[in-house]
Order: C-alpha cells, then sequence, then structure tokens
C-alpha cells in the first residue's frame, strides 16, 4: 500500500491552524510539532524546519502565538511556543473556515461518482 502525501498547497493552507491547534494543547518546541504533525497525520503530512519556522516567526510576528528561550538538559537553547489569546480567537474563526471548506467537499464528494 503506497502512501499518499498531501499536496504542498494543502500543507501550507493548513498550516497555521495545525500550529495553532497543537499549541493550544500547551507549549511546544519546533521539533515536536513537526513530529506531532507527523504522527497525527499518520506520516501524510511530513513537515520540513524550512517549511515550520518562517510559520512559527509570521506567527509570533503576528501576536497569534509568543516563544521563550529556555535551556535544554544537556544546557542546549531551544524556543518554546505558546498560544496567545488573539490565537485562540484565530483558532475560533480557522476551525469554522475549514468546517465549512470540508462540509462542502463531503457534500460534492458523496454526490460524485468517482
Amino acid at each position: 500500500m503506497t502512501l499518499l502525501r498531501t499536496p504542498k498547497q494543502l500543507v501550507a493552507a493548513s498550516s497555521r491552524p495545525m500550529i495553532l491547534s497543537i499549541l493550544a494543547g500547551g507549549e511546544s518546541y519546533g521539533y515536536e510539532i513537526l513530529k506531532q504533525v507527523r504522527v497525527l497525520s499518520g506520516g501524510r503530512i511530513e513537515w520540513s524546519d524550512g517549511m515550520l519556522y518562517p510559520v512559527l516567526h509570521r506567527l509570533e510576528r503576528d501576536g497569534l502565538i509568543e516563544g521563550r528561550w529556555a535551556l535544554t538538559d544537556d544546557g542546549r537553547r531551544r524556543k518554546y511556543y505558546r498560544l496567545t489569546s488573539k490565537g485562540r480567537r484565530q483558532m475560533a474563526r480557522d476551525r469554522e473556515s475549514w468546517r465549512a471548506v470540508h462540509g462542502t467537499l463531503e457534500l460534492l464528494w458523496g454526490k460524485s461518482h468517482v
């Protein structure tokens, strides 16, 4: 069985609501976010560092998330991100938008004979 990868356009469009939703569960850092997306998607969505960090920086710049630096147990610096109240409001709007898109597609696909 071949694993179908999600097209890049869908990955890009869904990155903000996915990151905000992950951070709604609590503070996290880049590698852990990458891992959660891979696990939750069953491996169908594979983000790279080069894709994730520009999105995190944009979300931080827009005030949807906040970052803080902390030292790991081995003395390395790691940036942890958390959702802001503005980010929670945006996540709620994104959720409604995605539900509308998903519902419409389900109706359309249910009518098709493909």
